[in-house]
């Protein structure tokens, strides 16, 4: 078990438990690592705002408060990403670090296969600076979670029709723009494709068989961030 899925793991068997303790020699046991391992997880979800206490005494131990936590709840890998992504806009403003906690509490309040899923679908979303605010065509939106080839209608940047067949890889937020990062067959390598010059989206039966190399995104005298889900 990796660390992400014991800390789920944690809070879940606190969770199940509460208000009775857990010792960190029992949770030791139970995830088959020592207890410092324990002691340091169990530090890190407090730092990230998840109300856990030490009860002291030889039947005490570690309890989580269920009043102040969230049950499982059926929040959506994609709705998931859309919280990260609107939260990242906060940057650095006065509500930035709440946010980090407030998604962090959501994560962990997910069944474990749809945060796993969450976290894979964030891997795929770069922006530059605070990201854009312009609106994304639903089936484009829908296109990197589906893992289909995509045939579109485009226009480049002077106005010239196309059609492409791509496969979907991830996504660009520019301060202006969102951009579709995909492979493209016509022209046998990774290209951007600005979402407000798609004209027509077509998914196609075929999977997509590649994945989003950092070598790919070629953006010359910007940062690109990529967006995580710890």
């Amino acid at each position: 078990m990796n660390r992400t899925d014991r800390l789920y793991a944690l809070v879940e068997e606190l969770r199940a438990v509460s208000p009775r303790p857990r010792s960190a020699s029992w949770l030791a046991q139970r995830f088959e690592v020592s207890s410092r391992t324990v002691e340091r997880d169990i530090a890190a979800l407090q730092q990230g705002g998840v109300p856990i206490w030490a009860e002291p005494g030889r039947t005490g131990g570690y309890v989580l408060d269920r009043a102040h936590t969230l049950p499982p709840i059926n929040l959506t890998p994609t709705e998931a990403v859309a919280v990260a992504v609107a939260l990242h806009r906060l940057g650095g403003g006065p509500f930035a670090e709440a946010g980090v906690t407030a998604l962090h509490k959501l994560l962990a309040a997910m069944p474990e296969a749809g945060a796993a899923e969450a976290r894979r679908l964030i891997g795929r979303v770069h922006l530059l600076g605070a990201g854009p605010g312009t609106p994304v065509p639903a089936a484009v939106a829908g296109a990197v979670t589906a893992g289909r080839v995509l045939r579109l209608g485009y226009l480049d940047r002077v106005g010239r029709p196309s059609v492409r067949e791509v496969e979907p890889l991830g996504y660009l937020g520019s301060p202006t723009h969102w951009y579709l990062l995909a492979w493209c067959r016509r022209r046998e390598a990774t290209r951007t494709f600005r979402t407000d010059r798609i004209t027509s989206v077509r998914t196609l039966a075929e999977s997509v068989t590649r994945d989003l190399r950092p070598e790919d995104m070629q953006i010359p005298h910007e940062r690109v961030r990529s967006l995580t889900l710890v």
